[in-house]
């Protein structure tokens, strides 16, 4: 049997990654991976220390392996350890060693774009243009430092959902 391919979200707060988690996995039939670090934060704050990031990166990374054990094609997660080593970045300004030593990759990371307003849900923390300019970058860099598959999505609604798609289409020919 061959591995469900992998397709990973990823980006700042507030660009539509769990929409896009949820409207990919329902194009796809794909098993969906929620984002812990989200939950993690609804329930303890997002006062986060060095240690708190890391394990949400290891849970993400087990609530990953998991489902790719159980996916018949595709797994589309919601964020990876990359984007944990990214906010421990924007947070903390320095990352664990732990960040530097994963290395189980999606097969495509898509980076979404600061082009939708950011919203404040009561747990995002950068909306300033200046912070989110500067988170992306960030995270535009980590994909690239880790020289991963990866494509930019931008575009509002439908449009939005349709470059995912295509950026998919053109990684994996299906």
């Amino acid at each position: 049997m061959t591995r469900a391919r992998t397709i990973c979200l990823h980006g700042p707060e507030s660009v539509g990654k769990s929409i896009m988690a949820e409207q990919l996995a329902t194009a796809l039939g794909a098993q969906l991976v929620p984002e812990y670090g989200r939950a993690y934060c609804a329930h303890h704050g997002t006062d986060l220390w060095m240690a708190d990031l890391v394990d949400m990166a290891m849970v993400q990374t087990d609530l990953i392996a998991e489902a790719r054990e159980t996916a018949a094609r595709w797994v589309v997660t919601d964020t990876d350890a990359l984007m944990t080593a990214v906010w421990a970045d924007m947070m903390l300004g320095k990352r664990d060693a732990w960040f530097a030593r994963f290395d189980d990759m999606a097969d495509l990371y898509l980076l979404l774009d600061i082009d939708l307003p950011f919203v404040d849900d009561g747990l995002r923390i950068y909306g300033g243009t200046d912070e989110r300019a500067r988170f992306f970058d960030l995270c535009k860099a980590e994909l690239e430092r880790r020289e991963v598959a990866w494509a930019l999505v931008s575009g509002t609604g439908e449009a939005r959902l349709e470059n995912a798609l295509a950026a998919i289409r053109e990684r994996f020919g299906d």
